[in-house]
């Protein structure tokens, strides 16, 4: 069994949805032909890095359960026409032209003018795909499409890009701040828009210079671990006194004063009483780190072992 299909096959039986032409797509396009980066990874059902920048901002494609929800979301049909705002390397709109097929039409549009040209050398074989900017997509994209999908976090979906839904198509979107958002489905009914929640979800932010990260704020890790307390309890992550500890530890830090500068900027970062409260909490803090950074840094991961869908729902991967 090839890599791919035993990929499809797991996924099958963890409770993710899988159509026939999702399943065929996945077959015919290989994640390898859109990422420099080691794909490995992917075929264990996480996301992988297409794009760097120096300044230590990166862009993932998504994990291929979440890239499964959001095309199964999206209700395709052969003649779609549909726009990606945000690009995913190529791969999700290669996905989603074998879907929609040649007489789809789909409007890929980034932020960043280079991953915008790293994506249109990518997608050269693939004529229904059209690689744009905002700023080109502002000017020249005239036509509304019947679906359009947002593949990083937004505060709102814009209106620029909500105005382009035809009557009876939707906007699907992770909506909510860099912690926790909510993946909505959007539909114009007459002009009027009607929303459905999908779940909560954790994507990183459509924009790569918005990916670079910074020292998170006292509130912001407070919310983020108290997000996340009573779902790595029920994955026997941590015990009883750990729990109690996490959520003691959540109350510390929404005690530090809201102007406190963040511990690099002190004369002694040691002794600063965010670092210090870490440090402190270090016995259970460090041994979850990389659980609570890999649901802010790459859209929703799994955090299971390869492969290992022991104990899955079909919602287990709409929470951080």
């Amino acid at each position: 069994m090839s890599d791919i299909s035993r990929l499809i096959s797991n996924l099958k039986s963890a409770g993710i949805t899988i159509s026939k032409n999702l399943e065929s797509a996945f077959q015919k396009v290989s994640i390898e032909d859109f990422s420099e980066f080691d794909c490995a990874s992917f075929y264990q059902d996480r996301p992988v890095v297409f794009f760097e920048t120096p300044e230590g901002g990166s862009k993932t494609i998504s994990a291929p359960h979440m890239i499964a929800t959001m095309v199964e979301n999206l209700e395709l049909k052969e003649g779609d026409d549909v726009i990606i705002y945000g690009a995913k390397g190529g791969y999700l709109g290669a996905i989603i032209a074998h879907i929609i097929g040649e007489n789809g039409k789909i409007i890929i549009v980034d932020p960043n003018a280079e991953i915008v040209n790293h994506v249109r050398l990518k997608l050269m074989l693939y004529p229904t795909i059209e690689c744009v900017s905002i700023e080109d997509f502002s000017k020249t994209v005239t036509e509304k499409a019947t679906r359009i999908l947002v593949t990083g976090q937004v505060y709102d979906v814009p209106e620029w890009l909500k105005e382009k839904v035809r009557d009876g198509g939707f906007v699907i979107a992770p909506v909510g701040n860099q912690i926790n958002q909510n993946l909505l489905k959007i539909e114009n009914q007459d002009g009027e828009y009607f929303e459905t929640d999908l779940g909560s979800v954790v994507f990183g932010p459509v924009d790569i210079k918005d990916s670079i990260v910074d020292i998170f704020s006292p509130e912001e890790l407070a919310s983020m671990i108290e997000n996340m307390i009573e779902i790595v309890f029920e994955m026997e992550l941590v015990d009883e006194g750990e729990r109690l500890e996490m959520y003691d530890l959540v109350a510390k830090l929404r005690q530090l004063p809201d102007d406190l500068p963040p511990p690099n900027e002190s004369d002694d970062p040691l002794e600063h009483p965010y670092a210090k409260l870490l440090v402190e909490s270090s016995d259970f803090f460090t041994k979850l780190l990389p659980l609570f950074t890999s649901a802010i840094g790459e859209d929703i991961a799994s955090f299971s072992d390869d492969f290992d869908f022991s104990g899955a729902t079909n919602h287990r991967d709409f929470t951080p």
